[in-house]
Formats: C-alpha cells, structure tokens, sequence
C-alpha cells in the first residue's frame, strides 16, 4: 500500500505494536502513537504519579524499533475507542523529556487555538496534531479556528527558535 500510494511516511495508531514502527516493514519512516493515559474522569492518575522523565523512560524502554519520532495523545481509562478524541492535554513536561532524551515529538491532546502558543513555545515539538480543537462541531472544521490555530503555532515556532 505505501508504494501504492506514494507515501513517504506511515503513521501507526493501533494496538500493533512498537515492533511494527521499523522501517524495514514499510520502506518508508514510521511515526508510532503513544497514548498517555488519564484517569477515568480525565484527571491525571493520582495512585500513579510519577516524574515526568520516569515516564518518559518507561515510554522509551518499550521502543523496540526506530521510529522517526513519536506522537503523544490522550487517552482516557475506560475509554474503549482508544486514544485520541479526548479534547483533553497531558503533561508536556513528557513531551520535552523524551526530546531531551533523543526521540522527536509530536503532541496532539486537547490542542486548540487558545492553547498552541504555549505548546510550541514550552515544549518545542517536531510537530502538532490537531482535529476536534479546530471543529465548529464534531466533525465539521471552523476555518476561522484553523487559521487561528496555524497563524498562532507559526508565531511561537518563531519566537522559539530564537537564541538558537
């Protein structure tokens, strides 16, 4: 399929595996999800608090392939759709701690308008990903909020990259 389509890239946002984020079984980069998982009221899981680079080590340890990069979402527990979807953030401090430890990221989560400013400028990612913070309704995207959100993201990128 990836020749097929002339991808350059596949994302890999199901229950396969880090095994299947190789390279080698695609011919192409791969970007793998990881979900970070809030409590079943979308609060983060007091009973398991722990340090972000804690978690940021646990979430590299099970890396059993090369992946260009990863994409972190929200997950809720409970929820049986999966991850994504929460309108929910995480804890970006993850995000930079698995940056600081050699792996590029990508945030999704709860990302809208309001908020991107401060995603890129404190976390600095490789990328964002972005859907429901964007929506006027489920499904149906508000190109005001689009344009809000990409003018928004673009100017903390630049603010970011200075002093480098």
């Amino acid at each position: 399929m990836v020749d097929d389509c002339g991808l350059d890239l596949v994302q890999l946002h199901g229950s396969e595996g880090m095994k299947a984020a190789n390279s080698d079984n695609f011919g192409v980069p791969a970007l793998r999800v990881v979900d970070i998982e809030l409590g079943n009221e979308g609060e983060e899981k007091k009973e398991e608090k722990r340090s972000s680079d804690s978690i940021a080590s646990t979430i590299l340890e099970n890396i059993t392939a090369d992946p260009m990069a990863i994409l972190l979402d929200t997950s809720i527990k409970g929820n049986t759709h999966g991850g994504g979807g929460t309108g929910q953030t995480f804890d970006w401090t993850i995000a930079q701690a698995i940056q600081n430890m050699g792996l590029p990221v990508i945030i999704a989560g709860g990302l809208t308008p309001d908020n991107i400013d401060d995603a890129v400028s404190n976390v600095r990612p490789w990328g964002v990903d972005v859907a429901g913070g964007v929506e006027a309704s489920p499904g149906l995207k508000d190109h005001n909020k689009i344009q809000k959100f990409i003018g928004s993201a673009k100017k903390a990128a630049l603010e970011a990259s200075k002093g480098f």
